[in-house]
């Protein structure tokens, strides 16, 4: 099994986009014990990678109970990046 933060990064490169409640549900069966499997975290995880320069925002939106909802996408280089150094 991975560490939570590759597998979020993995998520994001495998779809068009997502947003940190969507890698959550993708990812509870197998991650949903972890004690870091919180959306603040995750959050927290896809920012950083923004920074990092391998993801970027794709969009952003309101959710059912008014909250911000933020969507992140792997961009080309970002993608190669992740996937040169974490293998499925």
């Amino acid at each position: 099994m991975k560490p939570l933060n590759y597998a979020i990064l993995k998520h994001v490169t495998k779809v068009q986009e997502a947003s940190a409640c969507e890698i959550m549900e993708a990812l509870k069966d197998q991650y949903g014990h972890f004690k870091a499997f919180k959306k603040d975290s995750i959050l927290s995880a896809l920012m950083t990678a923004e920074a990092n320069g391998l993801l970027e925002e794709s969009r952003f939106d309101m959710d059912e109970s008014n909250e911000l909802r933020v969507y992140f996408r792997a961009h080309e280089e970002g993608a190669a990046t992740i996937n040169r150094y974490i293998k499925d």
